[in-house]
């Protein structure tokens, strides 16, 4: 035993020995001096001072309240859970000592605020162990403190075991615990694993009890992944559970219809709607629906519901004309769209860059570039600033219309822009345009300023620049270009393959050739295999709008 130990333990025997002689109002300050004396010997870290603790005063005197005063202290003054926890397991298992249910609590929630996840659930399973139950405060601040850290089979593990109890033996544990386990699940895109923990668990449990708004979860989750057809088996089953669905669950399972395409079926919710005591439609109902019909372009249909919103006293917001003026921009009706241009600033709704986008895209969709280039203008004018999907709108119109060097501006002005982040399909037309043009210089130019804004080749921007170079002669590039491409496991297509083996033996460089047929094709075989899907050409721009 170490010496410093051993004259720990003399003086703390004479001072007991003292207050043992004194009056009766000496214990608490014997209790203070024993807590301090087991802290000291905690915090020497070792094997032999926590053999100290074996002798049979400390086994006599080693209370749970001196136990808790001892977590307490490590925690508050030391700062120090994780040695707080190692006294608390010795004693547990070499000294027999049964702790509080304070001590529980303290320590559970200390573990967990240090992000001690893994010791935390040690100790709710020693307390499940001892017979106690844990309190549904406590339980709540556990099982989202571990799963907020990512510990999701942490949190499930300490749910399921409380749901396997009865009812009679604790209280029941409030719905918004689950539903924030299942929200992050949904965040984190584990969809799978949310289902099954509400289907296995939570609807088959004595004590986790779904509300509405648990439903609600579990039916967004599925729909944003395309299980429309699962998310309306749980919309079915709501009321078996005591639970009806709300407003929210009829926005989200139209929306989700709408996704898919199912937009005759939305529609058909939405009369159900209509229908229905005590629950309406809203704009978002609406919007929804309206959204749908654009995307499939069956406008007359969207113009005829948003009469219909109207008709009901609902009026329709910013993102609802912003939709239809997409959806005629989309079929080249720009008369149309300049018309829900007008009825939407004539209800007070100033036009956002969505909406200036939007017209901007049909007039290049028709080929009025120069009156989209002046909705450009007029959103500089009020200070409207565009967003990355504008620049892809224009850059890629004047690409094709081979007005090279206004597009090239455009790319400029975009590399000044550090609330952009830029992606390969707004640089990729203007490459192309440069490629063809001869001007590889340029190209490359551009292709670097692309990596410098942290902006990756993909298959299409590689696809162009070997091909640009074959077409000069200049293999040695387009060689080196493939390599990076392979390099970065970007797999190339058969027509990149065959261009570039064609120019590699036309200019008697069929060693090179061969190389890059056999490489590409054990790169394409893998590919093949894998599952990740290619990246589709960008030909036409989808503008995103929020409902």
């Amino acid at each position: 035993m170490p010496l410093w130990v051993q004259r720990v333990s003399n003086i703390f025997l004479i001072s007991r020995h003292f207050h043992a002689h004194s009056s009766s109002k000496s214990y608490g300050l014997e209790s203070i001096w024993f807590t301090k004396v087991v802290c000291l010997l905690c915090f020497h870290h070792s094997q032999q001072s926590l053999g100290v603790f074996s002798s049979d005063y400390f086994r006599q005197n080693l209370d749970p309240y001196i136990a808790f005063n001892v977590i307490q202290h490590i925690n508050t003054n030391l700062n120090n859970p994780r040695l707080a926890f190692r006294f608390f397991e010795y004693s547990r298992i070499n000294l027999n000592l049964v702790h509080s249910i304070g001590t529980f609590n303290l320590l559970l929630r200390s573990l967990c605020q240090m992000g001690f996840h893994d010791l935390a659930v040690l100790v709710f399973k020693y307390m499940k162990t001892d017979g106690y139950l844990v309190e549904s405060s406590i339980l709540e601040s556990v099982v989202l403190a571990i799963a907020n850290a990512g510990k999701f089979g942490f949190a499930k593990e300490i749910l399921i075991s409380q749901g396997e109890l009865g009812s009679e033996e604790g209280s029941i544990v409030r719905p918004f615990v689950h539903n924030s386990l299942l929200s992050l699940l949904m965040k984190r895109s584990r969809v799978d694993e949310a289902v099954d923990f509400f289907k296995d668990h939570i609807l088959r449990s004595k004590r986790l009890f779904p509300d509405t708004c648990t439903f609600n979860i579990v039916i967004r989750g599925l729909c944003r992944v395309g299980g429309v057809d699962k998310a309306f088996e749980f919309f079915n089953d709501m009321g078996s559970f005591g639970c009806f669905p709300d407003i929210v669950t009829y926005n989200t399972l139209i929306s989700g219809l709408c996704t898919v395409g199912q937009v005759d079926r939305a529609r058909g919710l939405l009369t159900d709607l209509e229908l229905q005591d005590g629950l309406s439609p809203d704009v978002v109902t609406y919007t929804s629906v309206i959204s749908g019909y654009c995307k499939l372009s069956r406008m007359d249909e969207a113009i005829n519901l948003m009469d219909e919103m109207i008709t009901y006293g609902i009026s329709p917001n910013l993102v609802t004309f912003n939709i239809l003026i997409n959806g005629f921009g989309k079929i080249g009706d720009m008369f149309s769209a300049i018309n829900m241009y007008g009825r939407m600033c004539a209800v007070g709704y100033p036009p956002d860059v969505v909406t200036f986008t939007s017209l901007i895209d049909g007039y290049c969709r028709t080929g009025e570039l120069d009156q989209g280039l002046k909705l450009w203008d007029e959103m500089n004018i009020r200070n409207l600033s565009p967003n990355l999907y504008t620049f892809s709108v224009l850059i890629g119109a004047l690409s094709k219309e081979n007005r090279l060097n206004e597009a090239r501006e455009l790319l400029r002005q975009l590399k000044l822009r550090d609330d952009i982040v830029p992606q390969p399909f707004v640089y990729n037309p203007v490459l192309d345009g440069f490629c063809k043009a001869g001007n590889l210089n340029e190209a490359n130019v551009i292709a670097a300023e692309m990596e410098s804004k942290g902006c990756c080749h993909d298959k299409i921007t590689f696809t162009i620049l070997i091909l640009g170079h074959c077409m000069k002669g200049r293999m040695l590039e387009a060689m080196a270009i493939f390599d990076k491409m392979l390099s970065l496991g970007c797999v190339p297509d058969d027509i990149t393959v065959s261009c570039l083996t064609s120019c590699l033996l036309k200019a008697g460089m069929a060693k090179e050739a061969y190389k890059v047929r056999l490489t590409s094709s054990k790169d394409l075989n893998s590919d093949l295999s894998s599952s990740k899907p290619s990246v589709p050409f960008r030909t036409s721009l989808d503008i995103p709008v929020a409902v």
